[in-house]
């Protein structure tokens, strides 16, 4: 798959994978989305009670 390449050059993205506890999601996500960090997916974590949350944000 190929960036879209704009003024600048090609766009470039950082990921992070990050532990939500489910009592805290939306805070934990809310959090991270204040430092620019984009929600791309949901999975399910090492055990029923955890889930693991998949972010971008575009690189400086």
């Amino acid at each position: 798959m190929t960036t879209p390449a704009g003024p600048a050059g090609p766009r470039r993205f950082e990921y992070s994978t990050v532990p939500l506890i489910t009592h805290a999601t939306k805070a934990i996500l809310d959090t991270w989305g204040e430092d620019g960090w984009e929600l791309v997916q949901v999975v399910p974590g090492p055990n029923p009670e955890q889930l693991v949350a998949y972010l971008k944000r575009e690189r400086a």
